[in-house]
């Protein structure tokens, strides 16, 4: 038998790697808790304080929130002055970690980490015996989700995603049928509704709970160019009813993207678009080895886009499909005009703008 050669100074520094992986983690969860607290947008306020003047800052309790900033500080996300004890946010940081200050809030995307890593136990369960984690697993989905949407979305509508489409705006200001594909809450629609009041807007979603909030919202903003209905789109039986569609990171998500993208052809009128959102990657593993956040995305496909399309008996695509996945899908489904564009304040996704 050949000894097999040991690396020792290769193992040694893969254990390292390890443990910062394991502060990563663990950090992940103390963001998602600094986000959902106000604790970053408390302290973007202050200098160095103590630990009693931000806790009373943001509304907590002291004890709770000097814990929390012993993993802020020993992370080097929060400075520290030991002979004061007062912490201060860098404004660097809080560029990145608060909700006035950016346009891609990362610690509100931590919120994904310990949402998603409540369903590990069913997560496993399907790892053993196949099938797949049911929407319903999913505390907190649509909220995150819609936290999400706002940055990437919302917040560059007008002056990022629109003009992706030469003189959309302007036929929006005539009037035009719109329908969201997977509208979750509604953020989008009710930011065009309101833009828009001569065209008409239209949102289908699975889940009855983000339905009935983006229907609170459109009365509460005092919309009527706006409807909402609960409906599974992997059977959109509409024909030529509308002049654009939309799906924001929707469709890898759904059992059969195949069939859904389908009905999208179909519920098109004959010079309608199709504007798609979804996840920027290769098709092949082996070229997302360099991706910013590839990991991230691999796990947060594994443990929700994947599994909950397999829970339906879908195809479970998962969210890294990729490009050329993507192209073929849409050329299966009647689309032929494929145009796929980036925008600077997105790292995750591609756009897609598509005619028949």
């Amino acid at each position: 038998m050949t000894a097999i050669d040991f690396d020792t100074r290769r193992a040694d520094a893969f254990a390292e790697q390890v443990l910062g992986i394991l502060n990563g983690g663990a950090l992940a969860l103390m963001l998602s808790l600094g986000h959902r607290a106000g604790l970053f947008d408390a302290m973007r306020r202050l200098d160095f304080e103590t630990s009693r003047v931000i806790a009373d800052a943001a509304g907590l309790q002291e004890r709770y929130v000097r814990e929390w900033l012993g993993a802020m500080v020993t992370a080097a996300i929060v400075d520290y002055d030991a002979a004061e004890c007062r912490y201060r946010l860098p404004p660097e940081h809080a560029a990145a970690l608060c909700r006035e200050t950016s346009s891609h809030n990362l610690a509100a995307t931590a919120q994904w980490i310990p949402l998603l890593a409540r369903v590990e136990d069913e997560v496993l369960s399907c790892f053993e015996r196949g099938g797949g984690v049911p929407y319903a697993s999913y505390d907190r989905f649509h909220q995150v989700m819609a936290e999400d949407s706002d940055q990437t979305i919302v917040a560059a509508l007008f002056d990022g995603v629109l003009p992706l489409v030469p003189g959309l705006a302007e036929a929006l200001e005539r009037g035009l049928d719109v329908l969201d594909v997977g509208c979750g809450s509604g953020r989008v629609l009710h930011a065009l509704a309101e833009r828009f009041p001569a065209s008409r807007f239209t949102g289908y979603e699975l889940s009855a709970e983000a339905v009935a909030e983006a229907r609170a919202l459109a009365r509460d903003l005092g919309l009527r160019n706006t409807h909402f209905e609960v409906r599974d789109v992997a059977d959109l039986a509409v024909d030529r009813g509308f002049d654009l569609i939309t799906a924001f990171d929707a469709i890898h998500d759904q059992a059969r993207p195949d069939h859904v993208l389908a009905g999208i052809r179909r519920a098109l009128r004959p010079d309608g678009l199709f504007l798609m959102q979804d996840i920027g990657a290769s098709s092949n593993v082996a070229a997302n080895t360099g991706h910013l956040i590839g990991t991230l995305l691999y796990s947060l496909s594994c443990t929700h886009c994947m599994t909950v399309s397999l829970a339906q008996g879908g195809l479970g695509v998962g969210a890294m499909w990729g490009e050329t996945m993507t192209r073929e899908f849409l050329n299966n489904a009647g689309f032929h005009q494929v145009e796929r564009h980036t925008l600077p304040h997105d790292i995750q996704n591609y756009y897609y703008l598509v005619k028949p």
